[in-house]
């Protein structure tokens, strides 16, 4: 689940989103559908039930639950908190969509096997989902039942941060890929939903010059992480058991960003935090860390 939030007042995004039209004329935008106005019987919360994926039962295979999404809008709507109609149906990212992060010749690899001209397989994407079966599946199969489903979810983040915009908040009831970088994909991340929502906004939309990334899941979101190592316009928190998948160490290394984890000193019992952002150790040297905690 992606939840975003903007803190800028709403007629002044309103304003700089009309002057989009004044920028430089040798930044030309490709067109999308994923940015599209709110009507005012709805709330900004993205979700189709294209999401849930679902094969022949292969997705029991995998501990990750593909079918979460719809169970939490069920809920929601066994609650009354939401109905089909109060809610933004997600629309697919297009090849052009996904070309604003991606290359195509990471896109090509999704359709790739991995013996060179056989493209009928998919090798690249049984890795990501890390279900062997899917290797030996013919792509179009794959396209259809499991990469869709991703093109949607990250067309939904998409949809999302230009909602948060309108609204001043909204929520992605699926993607959060945050194992996915421009490059690579891992860790049942095919697409790379985070770096995209927010490089749209920038491209998009003048108000938004800057980003934070508050990243909660136990695993480390090293696609993000690598996306923006050298992007000093985003800045990460991100909230990790460093001891379990992915450990990536590169990633770590950006200086934007701070890797909050808490080791225990067996020699004294406490807890330290780790940081790989240098501005954040400075200031840590004169106010206290709200993050320093030690677990129970």
């Amino acid at each position: 689940m992606t939840f975003l939030r903007t803190n800028s007042r709403k007629e002044h995004v309103r304003k700089k989103m009309s002057e989009q039209n004044s920028r430089k004329k040798d930044n030309v935008l490709h067109n999308t559908k994923l940015y599209i106005d709110l009507l005012s019987t709805q709330w900004p919360i993205v979700y189709s039930p294209d999401y849930n994926i679902s094969f022949l039962g292969l997705e029991k295979l995998h501990p990750f639950d593909s079918g979460k999404w719809g169970k939490i809008v069920y809920f929601l709507k066994e609650e009354k908190m939401i109905n089909d109609e109060s809610i933004v149906k997600a629309q697919e990212a297009q090849e052009d969509d996904l070309l604003v992060v991606h290359s195509k010749r990471y896109l090509n690899k999704l359709k790739n096997h991995f013996l060179e001209g056989l493209q009928e397989w998919s090798f690249i994407v049984a890795t990501i989902t890390e279900i062997l079966p899917v290797a030996f599946l013919p792509n179009f199969i794959i396209q259809r039942k499991v990469l869709r489903p991703f093109r949607t979810q990250t067309g939904g983040t998409i949809m999302a941060g230009k909602l948060a915009i309108d609204r001043g908040w909204a929520i992605n009831v699926g993607g959060g890929f945050h194992h996915c970088s421009s490059e690579q994909g891992g860790g049942f991340c095919a697409y790379a939903d985070i770096t995209l929502a927010i490089k749209f906004l920038f491209e998009r939309v003048e108000a938004v010059s800057t980003a934070m990334i508050i990243d909660l899941d136990a695993h480390q979101g090293n696609g993000h992480e690598r996306d923006f190592m050298d992007d000093n316009r985003v800045y990460i928190m991100d909230v990790f058991n460093r001891y379990i998948y992915p450990g990536d160490g590169f990633a770590k290394r950006t200086e934007n960003k701070e890797n909050i984890g808490e080791r225990r000193d067996e020699r004294r019992g406490d807890c330290k935090t780790t940081t790989a952002a240098k501005t954040v150790r400075e200031k840590q040297a004169t106010t206290p860390d709200p993050f320093a905690y030690c677990p129970l």
